[in-house]
């Protein structure tokens, strides 16, 4: 312990170099009225003690944090940490620092997490939960701190942005299928506080079967693999045979308990049963057999959040709304 050096203050800087503390800040925020002398002397100083200028004291004095908060659902699944593996990437290139807020699928908690967020020391905001409304998200405008949105279209002075588009690749790949002679009844799995984005992939799910005159289910589940594997488990092994068809889920997790519970009740994949997972990760390749899936590039999405956001703290965004578009990846587990 009598190695540890006690942290160098901006006083004693000031002091050893013979200064007023003023003036050490204005070299140390590099702001005028400081002769090339005196922040020759004060530099060296600094150099010399080893000060390392307070963060905080810095944001104070120049009204900017290099701090970034944002607001996110929860770190747990894959499709977040790859966004959040975006986000810090280019936050590293540009010199920001990150603090991380979760919501926990509360609509309340986000709303009050934002205010939190936006109303902090921070120079901006990158928001994503799919819990908000989209009249919850406009009051966003309401604020002076720069945002970007993720998964909601929202434009503003200080606001921009990311919408997903899942809808149209859905009904696309629902006609195919049964275009190409598919000839399983679909059932849509529906998640209780799944969000928005879940709720609009239903709403295009039973309009296209409308629109095709096709009969199709929608079947609740908990969001939790082990629940979803246990309720179709016991679904496949009471009735096999009413039990065929094609199952829609809304992550990988979920897709592979229904392809794990088929296989070990004694169906095949996909002969028996099909699946489809909505947002796809990583994990599609792993199971077997292998998922047919929808993806987005969240790595990608983090990276475009965060370079807008850069760009709008600069007010130099010109395009305030971007938009990825879902593509469907056939693998194993269907046969179209």
């Amino acid at each position: 312990m009598n190695n540890l050096k006690d942290r160098v203050t901006i006083y004693q800087v000031a002091q050893a170099a013979g200064v007023s503390l003023a003036t050490v800040s204005r070299v140390i925020n590099k702001q005028g009225n400081v002769t090339d002398t005196t922040r020759a002397k004060v530099e060296a100083t600094i150099k010399k003690l080893g000060y390392k200028p307070s963060g905080l004291a810095q944001a104070l004095a120049t009204n900017k944090t290099t701090n970034i908060g944002v607001i996110i659902p929860s770190a747990n699944y894959v499709y977040i940490s790859n966004l959040l593996s975006g986000i810090s990437e280019i936050a590293k290139q540009k010199g920001f620092v990150l603090t991380l807020f979760t919501t926990s699928h509360s609509h309340e908690e986000a709303l009050s997490m934002i205010e939190k967020v936006i109303t902090t020391h921070v120079d901006g905001a990158i928001i994503f939960d799919d819990e908000l409304s989209e009249e919850d998200v406009m009051k966003i405008n309401s604020y002076s701190v720069p945002a970007i949105v993720i998964n909601t279209v929202l434009t503003g002075e200080k606001a921009g942005s990311i919408k997903f588009s899942y809808g149209e690749e859905l009904k696309r790949i629902i006609r195919q299928y049964y275009e190409k002679g598919g000839d399983k009844e679909m059932t849509f799995v529906h998640v209780h506080d799944g969000g928005r984005l879940l709720n609009h992939c239903e709403r295009c799910f039973a309009s296209m079967h409308q629109e095709l005159g096709r009969p199709y289910h929608v079947l609740n589940c908990d969001d939790s693999y082990s629940h979803t594997y246990a309720d179709f488990y016991q679904r496949f092994t009471e009735d096999p045979k009413g039990s065929r068809g094609y199952y829609i889920a809304y992550r990988d997790s979920l897709a592979s308990a229904i392809i794990n519970a088929a296989t070990d009740a004694g169906l095949s994949v996909p002969g028996d049963v099909e699946v489809l997972s909505l947002v796809g990760t990583k994990y599609a390749n792993i199971v077997r057999p292998t998922l047919s899936s929808m993806q987005i590039d969240m790595q990608e999405v983090g990276k475009r959040a965060m370079w807008m956001l850069t760009d709008l703290i600069q007010d130099n965004l010109m395009e305030k709304t971007c938009r990825f578009e879902a593509h469907f990846t056939k693998r194993d587990s269907t046969i179209v």
